[in-house]
């Protein structure tokens, strides 16, 4: 779902782990990611003390676990990036396959392209990523990348993209016609100029905060479900919408970074989550699937009836689970997004 810094450091292997420290775990999640309540729970489960540091995006955590000293043990790399922290050894194989909650995985969140088996990581969230617009303010077609890179009159100068390279360009990508990670130059160059002739009709590329939909001083933005659930439950005009060019799914994935201190609380930690209230209650405050069977249960009745929840039939073959891609591909994607940004 974002992109990717390539830095390289020396890190300490799965097997010369420093020493297990007592009653403590740091978590280190994306922003407005991590429910007090589960928390909470899992502290007095285990007297264990939690401390949640937060992130923008994948660019910015793998960055900062790269450069060493940050003293985190779990982290939560989206599934596209998963192979990059295992390619560079930056994740403990901890074998979550063997913990006792994982038979509640959901089986086609049980082994998955980015880590066959489950040997590093266990689910934590799913979503998609689409177009989110105030339909009190624009009662035209929704369901298209055409909110974003053809704006229509209503919305220009009210719209956000937010700052992820990958989602923004695949979106941008597939309007025109192409694949995700393609090395076409034409698409390329096809999907770079929409997006640089679009850009002077947005108000901002920013992970905006939510109070600007809330009180409309944004219209519409390149969002997620989850935070389009969110948001909707403040007010109500906003809604989302599915590209019918295309459009990303995606896993966000926990994980034990290799040079954990807290090694023991963290494998806690990755059980206690793949229990179905437990994931409920992750889903319950962001907003987004969990991939563990019989959560359904213990989720509220207003997410499990969310649009935003359900792909419609109209538009699930449109839908692109956000891949890992070359090397190569993504130097062509960071070099739109510098012309982009500049």
């Amino acid at each position: 779902m974002k992109t990717r810094l390539v830095l390289t450091t020396a890190l300490l292997s799965a097997t010369a782990l420093p020493a297990f420290s007592e009653g403590v775990l740091n978590i280190y999640n994306f922003g407005l990611y991590t429910p007090p309540d589960l928390i909470e729970k899992f502290e007095k489960t285990y007297d264990v003390k939690v401390t949640v540091t937060e992130y923008d995006s994948n660019e910015t955590a793998i960055a900062k676990i790269e450069a060493g000293g940050h003293g985190f043990d779990i982290v939560v790399p989206s599934a596209s990036v998963v192979p990059i922290y295992i390619e560079k050894g930056l994740l403990l194989k901890s074998d979550p396959n063997t913990m006792e909650n994982f038979k509640n995985v959901a089986p086609e969140w049980a082994s998955v392209a980015w880590d066959p088996d489950r040997s590093y990581t266990v689910p934590w969230v799913w979503g998609t990523t689409g177009i989110m617009v105030n339909k009190d303010v624009y009662a035209g077609d929704i369901n298209t990348s055409a909110i974003f890179l053809d704006p229509p009159e209503e919305l220009k100068g009210k719209i956000n993209v937010v700052p992820s390279m990958n989602d923004v360009i695949d979106l941008a990508i597939m309007y025109v016609g192409g694949q995700p990670c393609t090395t076409d130059k034409e698409v390329l160059k096809a999907a770079r100029d929409k997006l640089v002739a679009a850009k002077p009709h947005w108000a901002s590329i920013d992970y905006a905060s939510f109070e600007k939909f809330i009180n409309e001083d944004l219209q519409a933005s390149v969002f997620w479900s989850g935070a389009s659930i969110r948001i909707r439950a403040e007010n109500s005009g906003f809604t989302y919408g599915f590209p019918k060019e295309g459009f990303l799914k995606w896993q966000d994935n926990v994980a034990i970074l290799a040079d954990a201190q807290n090694v023991d609380n963290a494998r806690l930690f990755l059980n206690f989550i793949m229990d179905p209230e437990n994931a409920a209650l992750i889903s319950n405050y962001t907003g987004y699937g969990n991939g563990i069977s019989g959560s359904e249960a213990f989720m509220t009745a207003d997410l499990l009836a969310a649009p935003e929840m359900t792909i419609p039939a109209d538009f699930a073959s449109v839908a692109r689970f956000q891949e890992t891609c070359p090397p190569e591909t993504q130097e062509l994607y960071s070099r739109i997004w510098t012309d982009l940004t500049k």
